[in-house]
């Protein structure tokens, strides 16, 4: 495979790297890639617009899902490297940075498989040890291998291991606890998202949810997993920033219609955290309220409501290299909470006695409190936040809760199909794409593997159906 072959190969004939580097230093760099370029999916790439968060008011094929084949060489680099801090740990005798590395790449892995389907596992970067043409693994192998990895990286973290070095976790500083909520907070996500093709979820997450000794959680603020920009360069800025990209393409990334009116009919207080009001409300050919959203392909988006001074822009924090604002996220406590809530109503588990209706308002709680805001004693009062018992109501509020958090709102929808989107005169397809089309490289370099996995999955469309969805 083009991509699996390339970055490994980078990492081993790279003459400028250390003959010997430290399992801690690449850490560092598997972390800050993993959370960087991720969250540049989520802002800059297809996850915003998937998600339904962004309008693309410029360049719209994006928009209009006019995708073709998506590569994913970026991805297997990653892995390649975390594969060195694998092995290196290993050379080393530090086991601790190979079960952190563990947890790393069930992250990555567990991102390419939710996109594509069945992808390159078991043999991929394994060129060197004479699989240059890597099969793909069934997805359903692939989750329950990751679920099964994030189990054993948690019993793990609970033994006696050497320290984790805190210079180099830039991600938890060296808090062994703070890896097992994270590899936990994991394995109820990946549990819940398979959950209608794996009978056996809901049973796992029940032994989970009540044991909280043996399984830790991401359950307030300070334990979320997120990594924060330093500003110095385009690589370590927020992706909307003039240092990371122009301001060009902020300005051409406007908040999407549905994000603007769930916000504002609620009379929700991240609204103004997150939303830009419009420049003018006179003259305004459509909407005339100080918050405007822009509905997804149309008909010259950039136009639309009488032009710029009539849509509202992202805040301006999210124009910035750096800001308490914006941080590079992997999993938040507010992510933990709503699975509890959704997994409560559908009757699988008891979490701390506590009732659906409180941990959908604990959830939404902790969404406002990333974003520094609170809900304030009328806000579940309000009949659209009023608890009502449904799984609409449910991943709505989470959808918004998930905001430039790589796919994930694409995936709940996707599982779900909450929100209830319009997707635009223009759109090129009646729905969503369900996933992203195999890289073109691996039609031309690795056909026999394609082939077999096109069999597989039944087909290599935007709308094939990959066994978590069947």
């Amino acid at each position: 495979m083009a991509g699996c072959r390339e970055g490994f190969n980078q990492i081993n004939t790279d003459p400028r790297q250390p003959v010997d580097i430290k399992p801690g230093e690449l850490l560092s760099t598997v972390i800050t890639k993993t959370a960087y370029e991720w969250q540049n999916f989520a802002f800059m790439d297809h996850g915003g617009v998937a998600g339904r968060y962004i309008t693309m008011v410029r360049n719209e094929s994006m928009d209009k899902f006019n995708w073709g084949p998506m590569g994913w060489n970026e991805w297997y680099r990653r892995l390649s490297i975390n594969r060195q801090l694998i092995l290196k740990a290993g050379e080393h005798r530090e086991p601790q940075y190979r079960v952190l590395g563990k947890i790393l790449a069930v992250i990555n892995y567990a991102y390419l498989t939710d996109l594509w389907g069945d992808i390159p596992y078991s043999e991929a970067l394994l060129a060197d040890e004479g699989y240059p043409n890597p099969k793909y693994d069934l997805q359903e192998f692939i989750y329950k291998d990751l679920i099964k990895t994030l189990d054993s990286c948690n019993n793990w973290l609970s033994t006696p291991l050497p320290a984790i070095d805190a210079q180099y976790d830039v991600l938890f500083h060296g808090d062994v606890i703070a890896w097992r909520r994270l590899a936990n907070s994991l394995r109820l996500r990946l549990l819940l998202r398979c959950s209608q093709a794996y009978p056996e979820a809901a049973g796992i997450m029940k032994e989970m949810v009540s044991d909280e000794d043996r399984y830790p959680l991401i359950l307030d603020r300070a334990a979320d997993a997120t990594v924060d920009y330093l500003g110095l360069t385009a690589e370590n800025s927020w992706p909307g920033s003039d240092i990371a990209n122009s301001n060009d393409e902020f300005d051409k990334r406007k908040p999407s219609k549905d994000l603007v009116d769930s916000l504002r009919d609620w009379e929700d207080p991240r609204l103004p955290i997150l939303i830009s009001p419009v420049n003018k409300t006179k003259n305004a050919t459509i909407d005339t309220n100080l918050y405007v959203g822009v509905p997804n392909a149309i008909q010259d988006p950039f136009q639309y409501n009488g032009g710029n001074d009539h849509i509202s822009h992202f805040a301006a924090a999210f124009n910035q290299a750096k800001s308490d604002l914006c941080k590079a996220v992997i999993f938040t406590n507010s992510e933990t909470w709503f699975i509890l809530a959704e997994i409560s109503l559908r009757g699988w588990v008891d979490f701390r006695g506590m009732t659906t209706e409180a941990l959908y308002k604990k959830a939404v709680t902790a969404s406002m409190e990333y974003w520094g805001t609170a809900p304030g004693e009328k806000y579940f009062k309000k009949k659209p936040v009023k608890f009502d018992g449904t799984i609409r109501q449910l991943i709505t509020q989470k959808w918004v809760s998930l905001l430039f958090n790589g796919d994930e709102g694409w995936m709940e929808h996707r599982r779900t199909g909450y929100p209830a989107f319009k997707l635009g005169p223009l759109a090129m397809q009646p729905s969503i794409p369900l996933r992203f089309m195999y890289p073109e490289d691996e039609i031309l370099f690795n056909s026999a593997a394609y082939n077999q996995a096109k069999i597989n999955m039944g087909g290599d469309g935007p709308n094939t159906k990959m066994w978590l969805i069947r």
